[in-house]
Order: structure tokens, then sequence, then C-alpha cells
């Protein structure tokens, strides 16, 4: 069920090399292949990367048969994606969506259309206050996009949507998120007005960076019958076990943390904190250091690369 990926590498629209150290994970019942197919015919300069399989170590845990396919790992116009076959656990809700930002007005139109098919529309494509041509759509498979013509923008970017129990935090989760990553700053912050539809002083929409990498965010105090849930995670690199344990400890402060390198953090958001030695433990053509390495994972909560290696070299 858990899985680990290599830090990827992504042209940037100026020609720059982008690290992605945050890379988001979609967690679907067995359709991982499928909708990977989907976004890549979508999206331009846009492709599959890898494939894993589960081993036989994960059989019991996860309930996938051997050699089925476990993550699927695509870019979408150089942004890294994993989409991961975990089981029918977890659904997909709008509190994260993802931004496409399209180069042209054309390329909206197409993206939007294609996006629709299946799917279900939350906002009509049109114009509004803070864009030229937007739309928010759920694709077929419950997966929520921010369609926007928005030249010159990171190409897609994930947005968190604060509501219910945690609405009005917003704020303090973006200051919480970039103290905690290099290179991460608040970009933007507007708040709702007193004649605005939302709390007045909440934020209607931040942009921010972690590590380089933008996201946007956003409160409502409507009555919205879905909160952030494991179907969308943030998988974070790290280089180094202090680096591990430092976000690790960080992160649960509040939260809740699970297994194999999973965490709910204080405002119910789920992230990955994987060593990326990992997927080279992994990738070995010796399946059975694969598998060891695999069971010395399933029985830890945070990961221990000392102890991964030692499973690795038995």
């Amino acid at each position: 069920m858990q899985h680990a990926m290599s830090q990827s590498k992504s042209i940037q629209r100026d020609g720059s090399i982008f690290q992605q150290k945050i890379i988001p994970c979609l967690w679907f019942d067995h359709q991982a292949e499928e909708a990977a197919n989907f976004y890549t015919s979508i999206f331009k300069n846009s492709g599959i990367t890898k494939v894993t399989r589960y081993l036989k170590a994960t059989e019991t845990v996860s309930g996938k048969p051997t050699g089925s396919v476990m993550t699927v790992e695509f870019q979408l116009d150089g942004y890294e994606v994993i989409a991961l076959n975990g089981g029918p656990q977890y659904s997909f809700s709008p509190a994260i969506s993802f931004v496409k930002n399209c180069e042209t007005k054309e390329e909206t139109d197409a993206v939007w259309e294609k996006l629709c098919q299946g799917g279900m529309v939350l906002m009509e494509l049109g114009a509004y206050p803070f864009s030229e041509k937007f739309g928010w759509v759920q694709d077929r498979f419950g997966i929520s996009w921010q369609v926007n013509y928005g030249p010159g923008r990171q190409t897609v970017a994930p947005c968190l949507l604060f509501n219910g129990q945690q609405s009005g935090k917003a704020q303090e989760a973006i200051e919480f998120y970039t103290s905690l990553f290099k290179d991460s700053e608040i970009l933007k912050m507007e708040r709702y007005g007193i004649n605005d539809t939302g709390a007045e002083g909440a934020i209607k929409h931040a942009l921010f960076s972690l590590n380089g990498q933008k996201f946007s965010a956003m409160d409502s105090n409507l009555e919205h019958a879905f909160t952030f849930t494991p179907a969308v995670s943030l998988h974070v690199n790290c280089e180094t076990q202090d680096e591990v344990d430092r976000l690790w400890e960080r992160f649960t402060q509040g939260g809740e943390a699970e297994a194999c390198g999973w965490l709910k953090d204080r405002y119910g958001v789920s992230w990955q904190i994987v060593p990326a030695i990992l997927n080279q433990l992994l990738n070995d053509s010796n399946s059975e250091q694969a598998e060891r390495v695999v069971k010395a994972m399933l029985e830890m909560v945070k990961l221990d690369i000392q102890t991964l290696k030692q499973a690795y070299e038995q």
C-alpha cells in the first residue's frame, strides 16, 4: 500500500530545471493507470514516467495481488504526480483541488471540455472578477480541477480549501507550512471584506510557495459535506534522516502519526515523509532485497533510513 518515488526534475516554462520536492499522491481503488492515461492525454508535455508493482510482502496489507500495479508516476506539463492503487478506503473531495493554468484561451477551452467529460461542473467556465476565463469541475474520477487562463504561471498547483472545523485556519496553516520548508514564502493573501460571502478577515485566496513550489489556499464558512481526505496526500522526498525526523516531529504536533511514513497534520491534511533513498532500495533488481526492505518498512511508523539499509544489506 505504501510506496516511494525518486526525486524528480521538471522543465519550467522559462527553460530552467526545477526539483519538485513535494509530489501530490492520488489514492485510487484500482484506476491509477486509467487516470494517468486520461490526464496525460489532456495536458501537453505530459507522459507516464514510471510504474511500480506490488511485491509479495505487501499482498496481505494492501489486499492487492503480487505483480499488480501499485503506483504510476506521471508528469502533467512538467508537474509530477503519483497515482496509487490503494483500495476503496478513501474518496476524493474538493478540499484539495488542482489549479491548471493554461497559456492560451484555446488551451483553457480544450482542457475544460475534456475534464468535463463524465464529470460534474462546480463553477461554469466563464469570466470572473479574478480571471478572464475560469471554471471548476470534478472529473470522472472525483478529482477537482480549477481550470484557469493564466499564462506564465506554474502549470499545476494544489489548492487547499479550509472549511468546516478548519474554516478560518488557512493563514495559520500557510504560516506553519512555510516555516517547515526552505525557499518558502507567502506570495499573496487576499481577505474577505465586510460585504463578501465569506467571514470577514478570513482568507479569500492566498498564494504561497514551499521549496519553490506554488500552492494556494482558501477559507470557506459555507456548509460543505466534505473535508480533507488521504485520497490526496503530499509526498515529501527527504535527503537525510535529520530531515525526516524534523518534519515528522513538526507535522505530528497536534496531528496524527499513521504508518509507513504517512501522517495527518493538525489541519487534517495527509503527508508522506519519505527518505529519497527508499526508491533506490526498492528498485534493486534483486527482488529478495526489495522484499526485505518492504517488510521492514511495513513495521515502521516514522521511516528510518538505517533500518531500511540494514534490511537491504542482510
